[in-house]
């Protein structure tokens, strides 16, 4: 019996072939060209690498066109540049876009204060002077955009209140490295952002040490209780810089964060948290503001922001006045208090069909989460004997997860010293 003829590759017909390379990876493919002269002219097929030019690189036909060489040459011609960032450089360039495309709508000053990407020689430079690595991430991103020109508003939102103000600007790289730490308590920190009015920033750990995780973000807190003038504890803010920045800007192009004076405001809006009661809706973001906080002695501080809109269907009858308010609080460790009193702010906001008022208030706490629900009072314009409740949804107020320095844990545990939790009563409810 005749043995089955052999089936080379070389004789199999070429749609099949590319057919079946279209699932490799960018290196797998360029391993493929090594194997034949077959394989090596189909693997450098245009189609096969337009397709790994559209995903590592985001790049379309218009690019193509602009630099007059096939998708093959221009997948080379990007990965000499940037090959060391391959895998975060479609993340972080969505994420650039996305932001630059929304700034453009909502807020299109800030567009003019981004910089040009860093090049790679600048970075390198940088990692000179500082004598330490940048992770791939940050240098990714900063390829793309060199953080921004000091100007406020800054990139990396706001908030204000009726004596504070707060707007960090992203560092560019320059910047960042006048600033990179290293004292006791802050060793080999680079800061991220930095706010002019308050001094506050975002810091990355460019190494694990005195209780810092490797590229870890956060809020410094000084210690205001410790002897050490090095205690600082932190408050996290991302496990590295993608993810830190990344959510940042999915955020605000999803509108979590709202756009208030031509500003990003850091407000967190919990989709469940609206309550509409008759033809009236109230709902409530909130903001935890770390440089009005402390983890020892324990103090917290929130801002909320609540928007009571009465519907444009609802009949000019319906029209109403508010008069007071209430709210129940509960922190985490069982704490309730019931607190009441006119109007809002000083405010007794009239609603009308259509209408919308909108405040801002704060609260503190000696807890890290903690509850609020209630109610407001309203009588109709038509006849003050018609009292009723319009109901506020229970909103909860979180802080950030916070660490203390490593060298603070071991000399607390020395001294076998133990936190207790005292409730306060600083309100502006």
């Amino acid at each position: 019996m005749a043995s089955p003829a052999e089936l080379r590759m070389d004789q199999l017909p070429s749609d099949p072939l590319l057919h079946i390379l279209s699932f490799l990876s960018y290196r797998d493919l360029v391993n493929c060209s090594y194997v034949n002269r077959r394989l090596n002219d189909l693997s450098k097929q245009n189609p096969l690498w337009k397709s790994l030019c559209s995903k590592h690189w985001l790049l379309t036909d218009v690019d193509r066109q602009k630099n007059g060489v096939s998708w093959y040459c221009l997948f080379k011609l990007y990965y000499s540049d940037l090959g060391r960032y391959i895998q975060y450089y479609p993340v972080l360039k969505t994420a650039w876009e996305q932001l630059k495309s929304f700034l453009q709508q909502k807020c299109p000053h800030m567009i003019a204060s981004l910089k040009e990407g860093a090049t790679e020689v600048e970075l390198n430079n940088i990692e000179a002077q500082m004598r330490c690595r940048l992770p791939d991430d940050y240098r990714c991103s900063y390829r793309i955009h060199n953080g921004q020109n000091s100007v406020t508003p800054g990139l990396m939102g706001s908030m204000s209140l009726s004596n504070h103000y707060r707007s960090e600007m992203l560092l560019d790289v320059e910047t960042a490295a006048g600033g990179f730490q290293l004292r006791r308590g802050m060793k080999r920190c680079l800061p991220l952002t930095f706010c002019f009015h308050t001094g506050l920033s975002q810091c990355m750990a460019l190494e694990s040490a005195e209780g810092y995780r490797m590229f870890e973000s956060f809020y410094l807190c000084i210690d205001q209780t410790a002897q050490d003038p090095a205690a600082i504890n932190m408050f996290i803010t991302g496990s590295c810089f993608s993810e830190w920045f990344t959510t940042y800007v999915n955020n605000v192009v999803t509108g979590e964060y709202p756009i208030i004076r031509d500003q990003i405001f850091r407000y967190i809006h919990d989709k469940s948290c609206v309550a509409t009661t008759g033809d009236i809706t109230v709902s409530v973001s909130t903001s935890f503001l770390p440089e009005l906080s402390s983890v020892h002695p324990p103090h917290f501080f929130f801002t909320y922001r609540v928007r009571i809109e009465m519907s444009s269907s609802a009949s000019p009858e319906a029209a109403c006045q508010l008069d007071s308010r209430y709210w129940k609080i509960t922190t985490s460790d069982g704490n309730v208090e019931e607190v009441q009193g006119p109007g809002v702010l000083g405010e007794f906001p009239v609603m009308t069909p259509g209408k919308v008022h909108e405040y801002s208030s704060c609260t503190t706490f000696s807890t890290p989460s903690e509850y609020m629900e209630g109610h407001y009072t309203f009588h109709r314009l038509a006849n003050k004997e018609e009292v009723f409740n319009v109901a506020i949804p229970r909103f909860h107020m979180v802080c950030p997860p916070y660490r203390e320095p490593m060298f603070l844990v071991v000399n607390l545990a020395l001294t076998s010293h133990t936190h207790t939790h005292t409730h306060t009563h600083t309100r502006r409810l």
